[in-house]
């Protein structure tokens, strides 16, 4: 079985560097380009099965790397959706500074240890993601191909899961948008991690996008 597991598109509140978490926002055209361009890349790949986060920049992400072929494949889960930030939804990094310097601080050196303010904690949100990644993965062989599209923090805890890494190493790689990872293992509780925030598609080996809140 192999998993193909991406990144969401860029939006403008990624560029800006404001907290999204659950608010629905689209992709910016920046996004949108991004998008295609994973399309393009996975055109010829067989896909046996798509399942993406209900929020709409990771749906039209996943439409954009099926193509309008295969787009009713596409199944979403709410399971997938990105952390919700709580009172930081919507507010820029700067912002959360003057109000919340302290929480924001742990969040950034000691992740794990932090519960957003009204939202959730990496620990439930790897209970939840790793609930919808196994869930998708029912009654695959091992010649299928799954596609995930998600959220920065989901595919993280993923990834921290699959590698036996603690929450506390959240911060010690990266997630592009629309990146790619490729996990390949029997079943879901034996994954190996073969290809990590592959953004070749549309971003140069140096000059990855990096922004500053999920």
């Amino acid at each position: 079985m192999r998993i193909l597991l991406a990144r969401h598109g860029e939006t403008p509140w990624n560029a800006e560097g404001r907290y999204q978490g659950q608010i629905d926002i689209p992709l910016s055209p920046v996004g949108q380009a991004q998008a295609a361009a994973l399309g393009a890349r996975l055109a010829d790949l067989p896909i046996t099965r798509a399942v993406a986060s209900p929020l709409l920049r990771a749906q039209a992400t996943a439409k954009a790397a099926l193509g309008p072929a295969r787009e009713a494949m596409l199944l979403t889960d709410a399971d997938l959706q990105e952390i919700a930030h709580g009172e930081w939804e919507g507010l820029l990094a700067s912002e959360i500074h003057e109000k919340d310097p302290s929480r924001l601080k742990a969040w950034r050196e000691e992740p794990d240890t932090v519960l957003m303010p009204g939202g959730e904690s990496l620990r439930q949100v790897l209970e939840r993601s790793w609930r919808g990644l196994a869930k998708a993965t029912e009654g695959l062989g091992q010649d299928d191909t799954l596609l995930v599209v998600a959220h920065d923090a989901v595919n993280r805890v993923i990834l921290c899961k699959v590698l036996g890494l603690p929450l506390s190493k959240l911060w010690t790689f990266r997630q592009a948008p629309t990146t790619l990872n490729l996990l390949e293992g029997p079943d879901v509780e034996q994954l190996e991690l073969v290809r990590l925030n592959d953004c070749a598609h549309h971003t140069p080996f140096f000059g990855e996008a990096r922004h500053r809140a999920l």
